[in-house]
């Protein structure tokens, strides 16, 4: 293999927010191969927010079904990235059939965690010792040698999303690019037990517009977080200004919209991530899950937990049949910490 030609393959996190928070693994890997171009190998879902990283030189799309091994799929598809010539692979998720690819794809250096006792198929084996150790820095250890002491510092997830990508998703979703925009992100693909009462974030929304009424509120999401959007909506009274987008974007026009606009309030979800590495104020609302084991890392970010003793109990749905820890947050308790994020 020619080293100048030499490419690097990642192979993507399933889930968007452990997507952005893998992404210092590839500032770290352009800081040591400036020279060598950096493919992602992502699922449809995830790759668009592949696509807004500057590191990334193409974003390869996964054909396979989810959770199903279609070893004969990953043959072919090997020999098809066997052509490209990559000289080392990262492979984030931690099961076997996606250490596979690059083994039958014959890239040389195979890095990864030990995952699914995936001896052989990674030969450059990690381990973590420390569970359970933070996103960014358990995805950037493998940036160096196995065994060896963490970074002092990591840099933060970054995204960008550019001017014309913005005013095509305000034309496409009706928001006034001249007025303010806050973003809320009601829903959370974990489960119920971390999503934040919809009439909590009906509240919070009138508290916005009742301060700026030229202000708009954006509920973002997917087509089944739409219902618990429509309550949000009836909760504030349906009033001007606050509109649900669920379901009418794409995740492109949803890092769009986040980056126009000047405050994000979310559960633990991926758009919360992506509001981060797009360096947006943020909110983050906290219940089942552990505030320190993904935090925002916007330069003006907000961690809301009530840390009570049942969590974070790691649960889809709330064990204890209360889910005390996202009911006792407030709605004036995050406008508190919100009001002055949006006057600066």
């Amino acid at each position: 293999m020619n080293p100048q030609s030499a490419r690097t393959l990642v192979i993507s996190p399933n889930w968007i927010g452990d997507a952005v928070m893998a992404q210092p693994l590839l500032q770290l890997l352009k800081a040591a191969h400036p020279e060598r171009p950096i493919d992602v190998l992502a699922p449809p879902a995830v790759s668009p927010v592949w696509r807004q990283m500057p590191e990334v030189a193409e974003v390869l799309e996964t054909p396979f079904r989810h959770g199903s091994l279609q070893l004969k799929e990953r043959w072919r598809y090997a020999r098809l990235l066997r052509q490209r010539g990559y000289a080392d692979a990262y492979i984030l998720p931690n099961t076997i059939k996606y250490a596979l690819i690059p083994w039958l794809a014959g890239i040389p250096r195979r890095v990864g965690y030990k995952g699914e006792s995936r001896y052989g198929l990674i030969n450059v084996m990690h381990h973590d010792d420390a569970p359970p150790r933070p996103m960014v820095p358990f995805y950037a250890a493998l940036a160096d040698a196995p065994g060896g002491p963490l970074r002092g510092s990591l840099p933060k997830p970054r995204m960008a999303a550019g001017a014309a990508q913005i005013a095509a998703a305000c034309a496409k979703t009706g928001i006034d690019p001249a007025r303010p925009l806050v973003v809320f992100a009601p829903g959370a693909e974990f489960g119920g037990a971390k999503r934040w009462p919809p009439a909590h974030f009906g509240q919070l929304a009138q508290r916005i517009l009742e301060r700026d009424p030229q202000a708009q509120v954006a509920l973002l999401g997917s087509p089944k977080d739409g219902p618990a959007c429509e309550e949000v909506i009836a909760a504030a009274g349906a009033p001007p200004g606050l509109a649900s987008l669920a379901g009418k974007t794409t995740l492109s026009d949803a890092v769009a919209l986040i980056a126009r606009s000047a405050a994000v309030v979310s559960n633990d979800s991926g758009l919360l991530h992506v509001a981060s590495a797009l360096n947006r104020p943020v909110i983050a609302i906290y219940g089942p899950t552990d505030p320190d084991h993904a935090p925002p890392f916007s330069d003006m970010a907000a961690s809301i937990s009530l840390r009570l003793d049942c969590s974070p109990c790691r649960q889809r749905e709330c064990p204890l049949g209360h889910q005390n820890c996202m009911h006792g947050i407030g709605a004036g308790q995050v406008w508190q910490t919100l009001e002055p994020m949006l006057n600066r």
